[in-house]
This record gives C-alpha cells, structure tokens and sequence, in this order.
C-alpha cells in the first residue's frame, strides 16, 4: 500500500471531520473508506459499552447484526483486541471462535470467516471501542501492514470523538444534553434498550425525548407485545427524575382486594394478614416515577381514590387517616381503548382525562418494516449465549418469512419464537453444530395472519343476527374463544397469544363471560 493510496482513502473522512452530518451516515462512510483501504468482505465499527460490545455500523455483515449485543467474555477474538494497544491479525487457523461466523451477509452455505483482524479505538486514552475487519479468504490479509489499519483507527478514533462533540453540543443548544446523556446510559442496560432504526421506531424515541423531560402523566398505549413498559422506563430515564427509583405495579396481576394496599399501603391490623406497616407503590415511588401497566383493569373504585392522590398528591394508607405526601410522575399503560370504556360506563371521564395528558401511542412491530431483523439479532445473540453456541444465524428464507409475517403478538411473540425455534433446531441436529442456521421451516410461521383468521369467522358470525347487541357480542366472543381453545389443545397461553390478548386479560374475559 502505498501513501498516495492512504492519503487518497483518508482525505475525504478529514473533511468530514467538520461538517454537520448524521452519526449513521458519518459511520457509513467510515466503514466504506475502510473497505476501500483495506479490502475485506465485512467491517463493523463497535463501542464498548461497559461488558458488551455495540455494533454502531456494519458494513458487508446482516442487517441483524446491528440488533446485536456482544458479550465481551463470551467472545475471545473481541478480549484479545480490546487487551491490545494496537491492531492485531488472527492467525487463520487460530481455533478461537469468531463472532462473525454466519454473519457475513447473502451467504447462505460458505459461512465461516477465514481472516480477521481489528483494532481497539481509543478517545481520551480510555478505550472506547473496536474496528474490525474480516474476509472469507484465509490469505486477505497478508499483504496489508498493520501501520495502515493504526492510521485509519486514529482517524476513526478521531470520527467518532467528532460526532460525540457535535451531538453534545446540539444538545445543549437545545438544552437536551443531560436527558440525551441519561438516555444514553439507560440505552446500555441490556434490559431497557430500545432497539430500532425504522421511521417510526425513530419518531416514538423523539417524542419519549421530548415527554421525557416534562412531568407531564402519560398514558402509553398499544397492542399486547410491543414493549409499553420499556417505553415508560425510557420516559424515566429521559426525565429529570433519572436518579430516582421507577415503581411498577401491574394492575391486572392483582385481586382487585389488593390493589388499594399495594397502591397506597397499609397499617397493622387494617384487613386480616396485615401483620406489619407496609408502604406501597406510592410512596415507594416518591420523587420518582409510578408506573402502571394494564391501567384498564382498574375498578372505579380504585380510579376514584387515584384521582384524588394525583390531583392532590395526598394518600392514606388503609386502615389510617394520617395523610402522607408524595411527590409522583405517574406513567400508565394498557391495550384497550379508554375512551370507548368510558363511552361505555366502564371507566370515569376524569380519570381518564387525568391519565392521558399526554397520549404516546407505540407502533405495531408490522409497522416497524425491516426492524424485526434487528429485534431479531438482539433475540438471536441471547440465544446463542444462553445455549452455548458459536454462532446463531437466520438464513435468507427466514429472513423473509419474519419480514412476511404480521406479527399479532409483537416483540414478546418474535422473542419467544426466536428462543423456541433456536431450541427446537438444536434439538434435531444429530451433532451440536458450529454454526446454527434457522430456516423458515425452522420458524414454522403461519402463511396467513391471525388477524384475518379471526375476521373470517366474524364475517359469517354476524350473518342473520338479530336481537340484543350486548348479548350477540358476548356469544361471538364465547364461539370464538371456545374455537380458540380448541385449536390449541385448552392451552390458554397459545389462545391469548392468538387472540392478541394478554393471558390473565383472556381469564377475566372468560370469566366474565361464564366460561371459567
């Protein structure tokens, strides 16, 4: 490689270094210069994010490899260039298990990688991520020195500390800097990030940014699935409140009994069991967040006594009459329609209208486009960590059938699948496998929706009705549960999860209609 060639790839990423461009974009042509530079079949570039390793660009790899998080000790080629001050090329018959097998995109039968290196990036002398390169050819390599991958990481290093200093200051102009810090530090807890990159993902975590800041109520709602509570805890992340304890309660998990103690708490000897004072979700949640998922599930009773600590921000423990003050943003959730239950008489107007200050309404996963690839490679690498695997991967017809599919039950539904249809592959496999390759056969997706399985019926169900409305929707729902069930050997899980309901939603619904 000659400097004229270096000078010729690292120019143009020079000048970027002062212009305003978005962060994927300035990492596009980081990975492209790259590429150009050195030639190899993929290239990622990665941030360390405290125990794992988060793909911020690829380019060459699978779409889901963005989805996901590598974990540092469960991956030897990562700790060693990490633990290197430089960069460094694996021998091509090292036997250390390299994260990418599988992963090097419109592959389908040639899928280990022969050759591989990287180098660790380093801002303010700390490390701050990885560079790495890999080819199918064993002998890609050989000829590039590794002085010219530490001049390109010294530029990227450069890149990236740019596009932090850009964002960091855009934030402050707009006096977003420390709820986009926040956000950020919650986006590296595994369990609380949000993952996505369609333009709806993309406008949900606008308006959480911008809710976020406020103490405004909101009120999340959504299909069954689509991940309303890791909304609300990126709402309290984002918030000013970040430092203080978020409390959850599900409201529908509980027997109405209970609600009130858990909600407000209780003093000894104010029902039989009270043994002890007892704070609840309230003041548990003082100077925080409270938030209530399946909100719809409250009785009016309940509602009523809500009201009054929200508009006062006062309670009383059952079984007291000394007030306590508590200082709470409250965020709600569910997937019914609260307006159509208060038409109905079902729920209190001023409740409602208390909750719902602030609507934030969270896109179906079918509506998300080629997210669920992402989703996908988050759910695939939890998988193959917890299953001991080299290497998890989708091929090109499973890929399709997840973009093909309308997905009733959301994010909850692609995970189990993912996580079911991982075991069940491993366990037709007569010998464990290197890399684990899921097909569409292997998914076992139905063709159709369940959501016109569940109209067609409806079609002919209303054919030749006549008399009371009330009493002709409650015999469809029995036909149509009881049919449900049927198909599903009386599992209620597989029926609720076909439903597009919530088990314990589906209980209640049977019971109420005299089915339990």
């Amino acid at each position: 490689m000659t400097a004229k060639s270096l000078l010729t790839a690292l120019l143009p990423l020079v000048s970027d270094l002062s212009r305003e461009l978005p962060e994927g974009e300035r990492y596009r042509r980081l990975l492209e210069a790259m590429r150009a530079l050195l030639p190899c079949d993929a290239a990622a570039l990665l941030r360390l994010d405290g125990e794992w390793l988060v793909p911020l660009a690829v380019d060459g790899l699978s779409t889901d490899t963005l989805g996901r998080r590598f974990k540092v000790s469960e991956h030897p080629r990562f700790e060693a260039l990490l633990s290197s001050p430089g960069p460094t090329r694996f021998a091509a018959d090292s036997t250390l298990p390299d994260p990418y097998d599988g992963l090097v995109d419109g592959l389908d039968d040639h899928l280990e990688v022969h050759d591989c290196m990287g180098c660790p990036l380093f801002i303010d002398e700390r490390p701050w991520g990885l560079l790495t390169l890999d080819a199918l050819d064993p002998e890609r390599f050989e000829p590039i020195e590794l002085d010219a991958l530490q001049a390109f990481a010294s530029l990227a290093a450069a890149t990236v500390n740019a596009a932090e200093r850009i964002e960091r200051l855009a934030n402050r102009v707009e006096d977003e800097h420390q709820r986009a810090e926040i956000y950020r530090q919650a986006g590296g807890q595994q369990n609380r990030e949000m993952i996505g990159q369609s333009k709806t993902h993309k406008r949900l975590v606008e308006e959480i940014n911008l809710v976020g800041g406020s103490d405004l109520t909101v009120l999340i709602t959504g299909e069954t699935g689509v991940g309303k509570e890791l909304v609300a805890q990126a709402i309290h992340a984002a918030s000013p409140r970040a430092d203080k304890p978020i409390i959850s309660l599900n409201c529908a998990a509980l027997p109405e009994t209970l609600v009130e103690s858990e909600l407000f708490g209780h003093v000894r000897g104010a029902f039989t069991g009270a043994m002890n004072d007892r704070r609840g979700k309230f003041e548990l949640a003082n100077g925080g967040t409270l938030f209530l998922d399946e909100v719809g599930e409250l009785s009016l009773t309940v509602q009523a006594k809500l009201l009054r600590v929200l508009q006062s921000g006062q309670l009383q423990r059952l079984g007291s009459d000394k007030e306590h003050q508590v200082d709470v943003r409250l965020i709600a959730a569910t997937n019914r329609d609260l307006a159509e239950e208060v038409r109905s008489g079902r729920y209190r107007a001023d409740f409602y209208h208390r909750l719902s200050v602030y609507p934030l309404l969270v896109p179906a996963l079918r509506d998300r486009g080629r997210d669920v690839l992402l989703l996908s490679g988050f759910f695939l690498e939890q998988n193959r960590s917890r299953m001991g695997l080299n290497s998890l991967r989708l091929n090109a017809d499973a890929q399709a059938a997840l973009l093909a599919y309308s997905w009733p039950g959301n994010v909850r539904e692609l995970e189990h699948l993912i996580g079911r249809s991982a075991l069940k592959a491993l366990g037709n496999c007569k010998e464990r496998p290197k890399i684990l390759s899921l097909s569409a056969a292997d998914l076992d997706l139905p063709h159709g929706s369940v959501e016109v399985s569940v109209e067609q019926p409806a079609a002919a169900a209303v054919a030749g009705v006549t008399g009371d409305l009330r009493e002709a929707t409650e015999n469809y729902q029995r036909q149509l549960i009881s049919a449900c069930l049927e198909r599903h050997q009386n599992n209620w899980a597989s029926a609720a999860r076909e439903l597009g309901l919530d088990r314990a939603n589906l209980g209640r619904m049977a019971k109420r209609l005299g089915m339990k």
